[in-house]
């Protein structure tokens, strides 16, 4: 073969590469619904939207609008209502490595898992039911699942980790809500943006881009389970922060196994929180410093607020990550507690470990909301697709910070720039006391160091729940979010 002849076949590899690339299509379905207990019809449009992204050669050449991936979409929208008329959420959930199968079946959505609670858990082989109250009542809702989470992928040939990084996820995310509120004619509808966990730091960073690229201005953002700046919730060497952050959140675990017996919550919550703030945090920045009659006092504090034990307390030299405390909280029961939701137990596999790495509250719930999400997708919603349903997955691992190389994982000063910028949109704030993920204090403590005016603090509404990170598992939590929900979206 000539290199001429080599050449030739080369470019037809190439071309033929990208005619199948440029094949790659939408794949919607759509179904007609009417949600039992509020009689409202609706359709669902269910599917893989194609991403395409702009590209150039080396050489400054335009390639043409090429797809990158297909992410897996899925969209509500009330019947026989003026679309215009309606507001529209956006909702995803995070990790990074979460489907959005979260909020979509656990709160927002007419369809509701049938897992159970603490203590109650729905056995095999689960179910689905009638949401009593949903958002869709109020907002039309589209749920949005990420590159290799749920069942959206890379096109072929596609890098598998190209959307693995902060800012790739952020743009490919903002992309989709453009493009589907312009495909839509929702430019001119109410536009919410809701996030969980890690979701909330991209809520955040999403509506910065759309308002940044596009001149979207969003109405509001819901923030469940908040992280805006991830050290306040990494434990590393140096860093004393996060340790006194957590403290209110090992009180309310605590609390909740009967630890405190005869006091309230918010009275055992209160004092965590004052303690951590003031003396604890004080005795954190003064290492070694410390007198020891003061050493004395802060481990006799800890353990009381805790309630664990003082020698555990004094080997740690004060400082432990909650790995450390889930397995230490109920070791003399032989037990253990989850971090998503540190209501839930289990017993450890070795009682000697000296942290507790597997999270039996996540272990708990996944099952119901894996049986529920692949066959509402497939039997409900009329959308076949052989692929596995990602619901929380490691094949987004390693995930990119490069933008933040040097300085910490944080959006806070996004969400004051849209706060300025953007004067009339509002904030709903979500925490749950059994949070050990994202805890309620560490959250508090972001908001509070925000450079923001009187009057841009009252466009935040904060709302706590006797729960953990899904707060939404407790049926009084959820009934709860969903009314404040509805006020926020209607306001």
């Amino acid at each position: 073969m000539t290199e001429d002849t080599q050449k030739d076949d080369d470019t037809t590899t190439d071309q033929a590469k990208d005619q199948t690339a440029t094949e790659v299509t939408d794949d919607f379905v759509t179904r007609q619904h009417t949600h039992g207990p509020s009689g409202l019809k609706y359709t669902t449009t269910t599917g893989r939207l194609v991403f395409r992204r702009e590209s150039v050669d080396k050489d400054g050449k335009t390639e043409g609008f090429k797809p990158k991936a297909e992410i897996f979409v899925v969209a509500y929208t009330a019947d026989d209502v003026e679309p215009g008329s309606r507001p529209v959420t956006f909702a995803f959930n995070g990790g990074p490595g979460s489907s959005s199968v979260w909020l979509h079946m656990g709160l927002l959505g007419p369809r509701l898992v049938d897992s159970g609670d603490v203590n109650e858990l729905t056995p095999p082989p689960y179910g689905i039911v009638d949401s009593p109250e949903t958002l869709l009542e109020h907002s039309d809702l589209v749920l949005i699942d990420p590159v290799n989470t749920g069942y959206s992928r890379v096109v072929e040939g596609g890098k598998e980790d190209e959307f693995h990084a902060f800012v790739e996820d952020r743009d490919l995310v903002a992309e989709v809500i453009r493009l589907w509120v312009t495909r839509n004619g929702r430019w001119l509808s109410p536009k919410y943006i809701a996030g969980e966990s890690y979701g909330t730091l991209r809520a955040v960073a999403v509506a910065g881009r759309l308002f940044d690229a596009y001149g979207m201005a969003v109405n509001g953002l819901g923030l469940i389970s908040t992280v805006l700046n991830m050290s306040t919730l990494r434990f590393f060497p140096g860093s004393d922060q996060p340790y006194a952050l957590h403290i209110p959140t090992y009180a309310a675990i605590a609390h909740y196994h009967g630890r405190h017996p005869g006091r309230d919550l918010t009275d055992v919550v209160a004092e965590a929180e004052e303690f951590a703030a003031r003396d604890f945090g004080y005795a954190l920045t003064q290492g070694s410093r410390l007198t020891e009659e003061e050493y004395d006092d802060v481990v006799a504090r800890l353990a009381a607020i805790t309630t664990l034990n003082e020698g555990f307390i004094r080997r740690t030299n004060l400082r432990w990550n909650y790995f450390e405390f889930a397995a230490e909280l109920l070791r003399e029961a032989n037990l253990v507690v989850g971090r998503i939701d540190g209501r839930f137990t289990a017993q450890p596999a070795n009682q000697q470990d000296s942290q507790n790495m597997d999270d039996p509250s996540l272990r708990a719930i996944n099952a119901p909301y894996a049986a529920a999400i692949n066959h509402y997708v497939r039997m409900e919603l009329g959308y076949e697709n052989d692929l596995p349903y990602e619901i929380l997955t490691g094949r987004v691992q390693p995930w990119s910070y490069k933008t933040f190389e040097g300085a910490p994982v944080d959006v806070s000063d996004v969400l004051e720039r849209l706060m300025v910028h953007n004067p009339n949109m509002r904030v709903h704030v979500d925490y749950g006391y059994q949070d050990g993920a994202t805890p309620h204090f560490a959250a508090e403590y972001v908001f509070a160091h925000m450079n923001l005016s009187p009057q841009a603090r009252e466009r935040f509404t904060h709302h706590y729940h006797e729960a953990g990170h899904m707060m939404y598992l407790k049926p009084e939590a959820r009934l709860a979010q969903l009314e404040a929900l509805k006020d926020f979206v209607t306001a």
